[in-house]
């Protein structure tokens, strides 16, 4: 078993908000694949929820998750998308079973 972590985690864009939370996301990618502990860092446009976006991500280990959630370009991704958004964000933490 290894410490990989995957990280599922969907946003819901307000109405009207879909270009704007795309735009802040794509800022975010780049610097977020660069990171040394990123294994895949890859956000989707649900396109069967309309405004849903969906971020599948692998890490090395928890501590390379928590460093990501301290970098300047995640903690602006987070105050971009606060106005947003409507509801609540879902994140899932998953290990691999086998």
């Amino acid at each position: 078993m290894s410490n990989e972590l995957r990280v599922v985690a969907i946003i819901q864009a307000a109405p009207g908000k879909e270009r704007a939370v795309a735009e802040a996301i794509a800022a975010c990618v780049a610097p977020s694949r660069a990171e040394p502990g990123c294994r895949e860092y890859v956000p989707h446009r649900d396109l069967q929820q309309p405004g849903r976006f969906v971020f599948v991500e692998r890490w090395s280990n928890r501590a390379a998750l928590a460093a990501h959630e301290q970098t300047a370009h995640f903690q602006t991704l987070v105050k971009a998308l606060t106005p947003l958004i409507e509801g609540e964000s879902q994140v899932l933490l998953l290990e691999e079973l086998a």
